[in-house]
């Protein structure tokens, strides 16, 4: 059976021997827990890189943790060595972490919007060099920068960069080589020798070394073992032999001979060699341990006494062969290296009809704003009627919508407010493209306005325009008064004034209109109102109403010859009362004007009559002294004489 074993490997051995000439200087692998770490040169483009692992059945390296980041710089130093001399210069290899054109940086996330080539977007660890671009233009790859003059140190693990991916046949520069990735559901132990020999391995990905940790499943060994008389050659391959348990099926140190005993390399014995007095010698374990099926390697009898599992995870020891495994808690999963744990994202599956908040270990879903609980997995989140009745935000109208609302007024307002809800009135009067009102005078009301007309105008029926109307005498009445508190509509009370056949004077009243314009007349079953005009009332210059007439409705008992009276309605508000105080005070002041000027007019007449009693021309007389009346037998005396009085 020995013989036809080796006949069935003679074929590998010799196809892996091709191998090792062909890849000789040209890679270096690194195997530890279940992956395997392959670290090449060749200046390649990303995708090409990515394709050569594909091809021998891996990816890109990823490092999403600090224990692979080692696995990966370990690597990348065997790879140096295969060099005699190097460049001083730095080189980039290629890893499996790239973003897509168009998909710009996440500057608050580990991987800046970078995923990792088996489409995950966590990591626990990250090393860049500088601040990553934010270019969305064209895809970008990483690669970590390598110094090639320097021996990679453990205390500096190699620094992320990222760059254009390249294109086949123009790679980018100082592109050096790539590090590919393979996943593995085992390792054997490295066989050991008890004497002089070569182990060569030949891993599934094409890969051959001498040198492994932890050798991955499905691997080829070639052992030679040169002793002085002859040269024998073992071959053996990495199995599950149980669950969870790979092995390579010998028994004992391998090349071992009585020349050597126990002093060459331990005789190929884990911890202890015990040599017989014969030459020959055998393997054992320390208190605590026991030997395995393969004679050389001790396993503790308790693994889990060590505590290997970190974090979160318990250690389960398994029935055989002294193995462990570290299990997680709901919620959670082992990290790269299978002995930590971390937590699982469930909100990536999208458990939640609307919001998902992942949590350590579990996850729980939101509602939107605007939404509530429905209580029920068909509707989980349904929506909140912000107008329902007791709950409006709104001054006047509200309408609800998915998960929101808005406000809205009725003619005449408009939305004020910081939020939005409440309702202010227009005033049409103050339009900054000019009064409503034509040829008249706008008066504004709460979500409203109407117009006036000056004595001999009426308005014409669109209730804006003033027209010549030389027949209209109707006294004013009083303004409209504005619907109170609980009104169903916008309204004015009519008003009835005394009317009396022999002062002919009419009933006054009037309604207003609920649309947005001048106010019109309401029409009912008995009555029909006209709008009042203002009138410019005697020499003070007042405004004053015009009332409209209310015919008044027939009835058996009503009475042709007596003055029929009309109350005021109950429902007016205060502007009525107010512009009624104001005629009565425009009156007072027109009649104040009017006395003093009738005073000063008194005044000036008064002095006009004196100044022109003093201009008033003198008679003749006036200008001459009288003197006593004389005797007219007197003679005159001469005016001429020189001794006057003297003359006869």
């Amino acid at each position: 059976m020995a013989a036809s074993a080796d006949l069935l490997l003679l074929p590998l051995l010799l196809l892996a021997q091709g191998w090792l000439g062909a890849g000789a200087g040209s890679e270096a692998v690194v195997c530890a827990a279940t992956a395997c770490y392959q670290a090449h040169w060749g200046k390649l483009s990303a995708a090409e890189a990515q394709e050569q692992c594909r091809k021998d059945g891996g990816n890109l390296a990823t490092v999403k943790s600090e224990e692979e980041a080692r696995h990966v710089q370990k690597a990348l130093a065997r790879l140096l060595r295969t060099k005699a001399t190097l460049e001083m210069k730095m080189g980039r290899f290629w890893i499996g972490l790239q973003r897509e054109k168009g998909k710009c940086q996440s500057s608050s996330l580990p991987l800046k919007g970078f995923v990792w080539v088996d489409g995950e977007e966590e990591t626990v660890y990250s090393n860049w060099y500088k601040e990553v671009k934010g270019s969305c233009i064209s895809a970008r790859c990483v690669s970590l920068l390598q110094d090639l003059s320097l021996t990679p140190h453990p205390s500096h693990l190699p620094r992320w960069s990222d760059s254009p991916c390249g294109s086949p046949g123009s790679p980018v520069s100082n592109i050096e080589g790539f590090l590919c990735k393979f996943n593995f559901k085992g390792m054997c132990k490295p066989l050991s020798l008890g004497g002089p020999g070569q182990v060569t391995y030949t891993a599934p990905f094409q890969a051959t070394t001498s040198s492994l940790e932890a050798v991955p499943f499905g691997t080829a060994a070639d052992v030679v073992c040169e002793d002085e008389t002859e040269r024998k050659s073992h071959y053996f391959i990495c199995k599950e032999k149980t669950p969870g348990v790979f092995d390579w099926g010998s028994s004992g140190p391998l090349c071992v001979t009585p020349k050597y005993g126990c002093n060459f390399n331990n005789g190929g014995c884990q911890q202890d060699c015990f040599e017989g007095g014969d030459g020959s010698f055998h393997c054992g374990c320390r208190p605590g341990f026991q030997l395995l099926d393969d004679l050389v390697t001790c396993i503790s009898r308790n693994p889990c006494s060590s505590s290997p599992c970190k974090g979160q995870a318990t250690c389960v020891p398994l029935s055989q062969w002294g193995n462990y495994t570290c299990h997680c808690p709901l919620g959670y999963q082992l990290d790269s290296s299978q002995l930590n744990c971390v937590d699982v994202d469930e909100c990536r599956d999208s458990p939640c009809d609307q919001e998902c908040v992942n949590t350590p270990g579990g996850f729980y879903c939101e509602c939107w704003v605007g939404y509530q609980p429905g209580g029920s997995e068909v509707e989980a989140c349904r929506d909140v009627d912000e107008c329902a009745a007791g709950q409006s935000p709104c001054a006047q109208g509200c309408i609800n919508t998915n998960g929101s609302f808005y406000c809205d007024c009725e003619q005449g307002y408009v939305l004020s407010g910081e939020d939005g809800t409440q309702c202010e009135d227009v005033d049409e009067c103050l339009d900054p493209r000019g009064s409503p009102c034509t040829n008249g005078v706008c008066i504004n009301t709460n979500g409203s306005f109407y117009c006036g007309c000056q004595p001999g105008s009426k308005l014409t029926p669109n209730g804006n325009i003033c027209i010549s109307d030389l027949t209209s005498s109707e006294l004013p009445a009083r303004f409209p008064q504005e619907r109170g508190e609980g009104d169903g509509e916008r309204s004015t009370s009519p008003l009835a004034a005394v009317s009396s056949p022999t002062r002919g004077s009419e009933g006054l009243s009037r309604g207003t209109s609920t649309t947005r314009g001048p106010l019109f007349p309401s029409e009912d079953a008995t009555a029909s109102t006209s709008l009042e005009m203002l009138a410019f009332s005697g020499p003070a210059g007042i405004w004053t109403e015009i009332g409209t007439h209310l015919p008044t409705a027939t009835s058996t008992s009503k009475s042709t010859e007596k003055d029929s009276v009309a109350t005021l309605s109950d429902d007016g508000t205060d502007d009525g009362q107010k512009l009624l105080l104001f005629y009565i005070l425009g009156t007072v002041v027109a009649i104040s004007l009017l006395l003093a000027l009738a005073l000063g007019l008194l005044i000036y007449r008064k002095r006009r009559a004196k100044r022109e009693e003093i201009k008033k021309p003198q008679n003749a007389a006036d200008s001459y002294s009288w003197v006593p009346e004389r005797a007219e037998s007197r003679a005159l005396e001469n005016q001429y004489s020189p001794t006057p009085g003297t003359d006869c």
